[in-house]
């Protein structure tokens, strides 16, 4: 099944960008591309499950690459990962065929944009699926590749596009080079480049090189998955980017930064001191409430979903981080249920997060706006969107009956029973783990309470949202998909328990005893049925809605007459009265302004005959990522000034040039002396 599904997949793959090369007319290339992406899809998803399920394949391709020949493999981590980016990619090609057709493509129509999704889609499946050093370093940056282009689709559009892949490009190319160095290093040390040999080499590798190749690999990993601080690429580029490649990169290849992460640092080094998992646990916390802060702050709709990204991978990395600590202190079945957390997680994060940005671009192709003070009113002119983006909100925030409720309430569980795991560094850890996911739940109800009720309600802003209209059957098809999604993982989470326990099982964790034998089963089905009666509250309270709705609209009553009713006065409210997006957050902005550090300046500007009257007042309020101004700028501004200094080394004379390269040849004669 797993062998015939990956070769279906890169079939289609390669069909699909074909058909967008080489097929004529707009709207006939978009669907032939689309349906081989859903198909592909659809057949990643179906190998991710038969590994689920319990199927193991392995494979190797000698004369694939030149060398050291391509190594596949998939055990049921990595088909966990499959059928979470299958599933994901199904839906959102469909969309992106309603997205790309007609009115409001927005660059996805292109040959270039049509051609690349496919591939794009079919390393989201394979990287998962890689076995060895090579195979994982050239897919992971075929990933990269076919992911940058398509977020450079819209470059002729916006400027703003071009800066934010140059940021994706700088970034995505750092990290590739800290894994290849990670990776290169452990393979020389090993003794071998297959995760085979990787997994037999490990217990003898010194434990200062088992501690360079963590690192390394983990900066690598947690900066593809948007960690603060190396996440910002992420904010930059998911806005930018077409609304089916935003889906796709926020709920599908932000995952396999926390799967290289944990297939490395558990699975082929076996695990490791608590420090390593103390950094991931820090890291995690900072990403969660950082993340939801600057997205409380954003006022634009796509830009706050990225940064949501960069808050639920946060809490990924806790339970990941969680389950290190506990497996370093000796519980292997609490460090198993830490990381059955996380992952659930990963799954709940992939279907409401793909809806969220799937709802944002029919908004934005709808209106053309992703600035929230724009736009406003939307839920009577797109009704089923403001729907399904609602749903979305409720997984998003935590809260039940959402589905993402389930996933961190049981990372909560596990981090508070974590709590009599013994030592200091610990028992200070986790109670602030505790705190910051309560925290970023919090918060997190407030972001998309902004974002919906400043989106869709009041009255409209602009003339976008005045004269928007619904988006064509096909999106809402696909993320009715994605709905329903959210609606299953949230009635029947139990479903995936065993599909988890493989997993952990797979991950190297050897003790998880606390989710084999239906334990885990049970947990998920015990929360499953605390949520029913909300759930059977919400479909009668939609049923109603629905039906007062038709009745409304077959009966026979009298129209009501609009007529003008007392106002004290003040006339009818206008759209400058409605709350801002960043209106809304002023409160929070005021708590956390030592975090946040806005910036605000006045400038008044007195009329020339006299300094006492006005001419006019310039006001201008925003809310910097402070990590990004403290961090990324004065080392930005610091290598531009070396680069201008090093312009005087480039004199024109052969003769000078002569000496540098005299120079650098006696310097790596010497490294080589030395180190031979």
């Amino acid at each position: 099944m797993v062998p015939a599904a990956l070769a279906t997949a890169a079939g289609l793959a390669a069909a699909g960008a074909l058909a967008g090369v080489a097929l004529p007319g707009g709207a006939v290339r978009v669907r032939a591309s689309g349906v081989c992406t859903a198909g592909v899809g659809v057949a990643g998803c179906a190998a991710g499950v038969a590994a689920l399920g319990g199927q193991r394949w392995a494979a190797g391709f000698p004369d694939l690459m030149p060398l050291a020949g391509a190594h596949l493999a998939v055990d049921a981590l990595a088909g966990l990962f499959m059928a979470v980016a299958g599933a994901v990619i199904a839906a959102v090609a469909v969309y992106g065929i309603g997205y790309a057709t007609g009115h409001g493509g927005h660059g996805m129509s292109s040959r270039s944009g049509q051609a690349l999704l496919p591939l794009f889609a079919l390393t989201l499946v394979l990287v998962p699926a890689a076995a060895s050093v090579t195979t994982f370093l050239v897919l992971w940056e075929l990933m990269a590749f076919t992911s940058l282009l398509l977020v450079w689709a819209e470059h002729r559009e916006r400027a703003t596009v071009r800066a934010a892949g140059v940021w994706y490009a700088v970034m995505t190319h750092l990290g590739l080079v800290l894994l290849l160095a990670g990776l290169l290093l452990f393979a020389a040390q090993a003794g071998g480049e297959t995760f085979a040999a990787l997994r037999a080499g490990a217990a003898g590798v010194s434990p200062t090189v088992r501690g360079w190749v963590f690192v390394l690999t983990a900066a690598a990993f947690t900066s593809k998955a948007g960690a603060v601080p190396l996440h910002a690429w992420l904010p930059r580029a998911h806005p930018e980017a077409p609304s089916p490649v935003s889906a796709l990169m926020s709920a599908a290849m932000v995952n396999l930064g926390v799967y290289g992460l944990v297939r490395v640092g558990f699975d082929l080094l076996g695990g490791g001191p608590a420090w390593w998992w103390l950094t991931v646990l820090a890291l995690g916390g900072l990403s969660a409430v950082y993340g939801i802060l600057q997205a409380a702050m954003a006022s634009d709709l796509k830009r706050l979903l990225a940064y949501s990204t960069c808050e639920n991978m946060g809490l990924v990395l806790i339970g990941v981080g969680a389950a290190g600590v506990f497996a370093a202190s000796g519980d292997e079945p609490l460090a198993a249920a830490a990381l059955a957390a996380g992952l659930l997680h990963v799954v709940n994060h992939g279907a409401f997060k793909a809806l969220l940005f799937c709802a944002a671009g029919s908004v934005l192709r709808a209106t053309g706006e992703r600035n929230l003070d724009l736009l406003g009113g939307l839920r009577a002119r797109m009704p089923v969107t403001a729907a399904l983006f609602a749903v979305a909100a409720l997984g998003a925030v935590a809260l039940p009956p959402g589905n993402g409720f389930i996933s961190e309430w049981l990372l909560l569980q596990s981090l508070i029973h974590g709590l009599q795991v013994p030592g200091v560094a610990p028992a200070v850890a986790l109670p602030l783990a505790v705190a910051l996911v309560s925290l970023s739940a919090g918060l997190a109800a407030a972001v998309f309470v902004k974002a919906l009720g400043v989106a869709f309600f009041a009255r409209p802003r602009g003339p976008g949202a005045a004269g928007a209209k619904e988006s064509p059957p096909l999106m809402l098809a696909a993320m009715g998909l994605l709905a329903l999604w959210c609606a299953a993982l949230a009635l029947v989470p139990g479903l995936l328990a065993d599909a988890l326990s493989r997993a952990v099982s797979a991950s190297g964790l050897s003790g998880d005893g606390a989710l084999r034998g239906g334990v885990l089963q049970v947990r998920l089905d015990n929360i499953s049925s605390l949520l029913t009666p909300l759930w059977v509250v919400a479909a009668l309270t939609v049923a109603l809605v629905v039906a007062t709705g038709l009745s409304r609209l077959y009966g026979r009553r009298r129209r009501r007459r609009d007529a003008r009713l007392w106002d004290c006065g003040g006339g009818a409210p206008s759209p400058r009265m409605a709350y801002t997006a960043m209106s809304f957050a002023e409160p929070l902005q005021r708590v956390f302004d030592d975090v946040l550090a806005p910036e605000q300046d006045v400038n008044v500007t007195p009329v020339r005959e006299s300094a006492y009257l006005v001419e006019r007042v310039r006001f201008q309020h925003r809310v910097p990522d402070r990590i990004e101004h403290r961090l990324y700028e004065p080392v930005l501004g610091a290598l531009a000034r070396v680069g201008l200094a090093a312009r005087r080394l480039a004199g024109g004379s052969v003769h000078l040039y002569l000496g540098y390269g005299f120079v650098a040849l006696v310097v790596v004669l010497l490294v080589l002396a030395v180190g031979w």
